[in-house]
């Protein structure tokens, strides 16, 4: 299994990104795909997770009202569409997935992507 995470940059307070994350090399149903981030001297903190059907969602709440997460079932790739910045936003952006019970827990998710930059600027 392989995740892909792409969509980091620079950009300014109050703009926006869209992260993508695509996944290979397994029949991906039932699962759990979710976006962490980690920020430098921090512990990596979950963002928000959407379930395999795309009904399920979760978001921190740093985060509520503000991203987006959404999925792609038959290209197999997960979004995350983050509005309004801000520098505590700021962050090295991973994806990752599990199988079975929904959960923020980072330690529960079985595979992860490389993780992509985001910086915003203030």
């Amino acid at each position: 299994v392989q995740l892909q995470a792409s969509g980091g940059g620079l950009v300014q307070a109050g703009g926006s990104l869209r992260l993508s994350c695509s996944a290979s090399g397994r029949t991906f149903s039932s699962y759990v795909m979710a976006w962490f981030r980690q920020a430098p001297g921090k512990v990596r903190e979950f963002v928000a997770y959407i379930n395999w059907g795309g009904i399920s969602k979760y978001y921190a709440d740093s985060v509520k009202g503000r991203f987006t997460i959404s999925r792609d079932s038959a290209k197999n790739t997960v979004y995350l569409q983050m509005n309004s910045l801000t520098p505590e936003d700021t962050a090295v952006y991973y994806c990752a997935v599990k199988y079975g019970a929904l959960t923020t827990i980072a330690t529960s998710y079985t595979y992860w992507g490389q993780g992509t930059q985001v910086t915003v600027s203030s």
